[in-house]
């Protein structure tokens, strides 16, 4: 069949597809730039960690509750870690516990579901899928003009998996998934190889020939346009969306070619671990390039999703590889045989202990401004608290001293309490004043933010 004069060429289609996967989904790049490379105070930060399935929850009266409970006993200033976050004990000055939160709209959802919600708040209530733009993203909207990159997407699956089963945290503002990113390599080696790995003078030949096919499949797509069916017109549109997405970030990298990234090592970064041999170490080069991108100030805004929801990707197996358990992680959350509480309950704490590395090493990293967790706000959870069940979030919050946050304390809130008042509150505290996300009734409850 002969080339029609409305088909797109197909070398210029997968070379233009070919930007659009080597760079970023990006999303909010219309703010104008600041003075590129100028810092004139401490930067603030926000970062999501997330797991999923859940958490251990022995009921109380139970011989394990006392010792594999999620949340803490009591509550206040003198609340007791059980066994399951001890690793965060000696981070109490550091972190908050948070209980009682969740989302309106997902409360009666499959809780897999409701991981698609966990930083949206979205709706995936009956056939329709109406999630909305997330909390990073808000942020990314307001902080983008001041780094190299407006956020950093991370998990350990890559890409977006799938309705009700994503493997990305970060959903644009129109509710559509933002590919993470999972190879530690190639996120290295573009985001803090000098030059993308080339010299300048490459690197600006590289983004100028980028740009040429990125502006030869926009003509072409203006052509097309008016030849496709309604559903062709939408899925050309998602990806013309990519498309201008990734026009304008070539132009940031345009604006950033000449300013020097802060000097850094990465020694210590093992950039090719193996999540199906040793997950510790897949999941501590993760946090490793986050902190990173801290002290370099590449980006104010990450997210890392740990793993997804039901038992999907590399992450249900690491209960096996890193413990010896017989079981994976969404099995051990269905499993009631005599020692549930206890695999389910080390394996809560294997998670914690990697987020505790996590904050570790923002506690050891500094820059200019001083160790990195004094200006990082970040909350690791799930989107559930057993199996199930989408209420009662298991959420701690840490850092953030200098932005004023006041930590050491686990609270309960009202069980109506709608997640996204924390959003709004962490949105403030980050100097970013909005007055509602999602379905927000207002700020949080809370002396933890002010």
């Amino acid at each position: 069949m002969g080339k029609k004069s409305w088909h797109l060429d197909r070398r210029t289609f997968l070379k233009g597809l070919g930007v659009t996967c080597m760079l970023p989904y990006m999303e909010a790049m219309g703010a104008p730039l600041a003075k590129v490379g100028s810092v004139s105070e401490a930067p603030k930060r926000l970062c999501f960690v997330y797991f999923p399935n859940g958490v251990g929850l022995p009921p109380e009266g139970n011989p394990n509750h006392e010792q594999w409970n999620w949340f803490p006993i009591g509550e206040g200033k003198d609340y007791r870690f059980t066994k399951t976050l001890s690793p965060l004990e000696r981070h109490r000055k550091e972190i908050s516990i948070l209980g009682g939160l969740s989302h309106p709209k997902s409360r009666r959802l499959l809780g897999h579901l409701a991981g698609d919600t966990w930083l949206t708040g979205g709706d995936l209530r009956g056939s329709e899928y109406k999630n909305n733009i997330s909390v990073d993203q808000v942020a990314a909207l307001h902080m983008a003009k001041h780094t190299r990159f407006p956020y950093l997407a991370l998990s350990t699956d890559g890409g977006v998996g799938y309705k009700s089963r994503v493997s990305t945290l970060s959903f644009d503002p129109n509710g559509r998934p933002i590919p993470s990113e999972h190879r530690h390599r190639e996120i290295f080696e573009r985001y803090f190889a000098p030059g993308g790995g080339e010299t300048s003078q490459l690197r600006r030949k590289s983004l100028q020939q980028e740009k040429k096919i990125v502006d030869l499949v926009l003509e072409d797509s203006k052509s097309l346009q008016s030849r496709l069916g309604q559903h062709d017109k939408m899925k050309l549109d998602e990806y013309m969306t990519s498309l201008n997405t990734v026009e304008e970030q070539i132009k940031r990298n345009e604006k950033w070619l000449n300013v020097p990234m802060k000097e850094f090592s990465a020694d210590h970064i093992n950039l090719n671990p193996n999540a199906t041999v040793d997950p510790e170490s897949y999941i501590r080069s993760s946090f490793d390039l986050m902190v990173l991108g801290m002290q370099t100030d590449i980006t104010r805004v990450m997210t890392y999703m740990m793993a997804r929801e039901d038992g999907m990707g590399f992450g249900e197996n690491f209960p096996k590889l890193a413990l010896g358990i017989n079981k994976g992680h969404h099995a051990i959350s269905h499993d009631k045989s005599l020692n549930h509480w206890q695999e389910w309950g080390s394996y809560d704490q294997w998670l914690a202990r990697q987020f505790s590395y996590f904050l570790d090493k923002m506690k050891t990293t500094e820059d200019e401004f001083g160790p990195l967790i004094d200006n990082t706000l970040v909350l690791y959870g799930s989107a559930c608290s057993s199996t199930h069940d989408a209420v009662n979030y298991p959420l701690v919050l840490a850092g953030g001293k200098n932005m004023g946050v006041k930590h050491g304390t686990y609270t309960k809130f009202d069980d109506h309490s709608p997640m996204s008042n924390l959003f709004v509150s962490m949105l403030h505290t980050m100097g970013i004043p909005v007055e509602s996300f999602s379905d927000s009734t207002g700020k949080l409850d809370t002396n933890i933010l002010g």
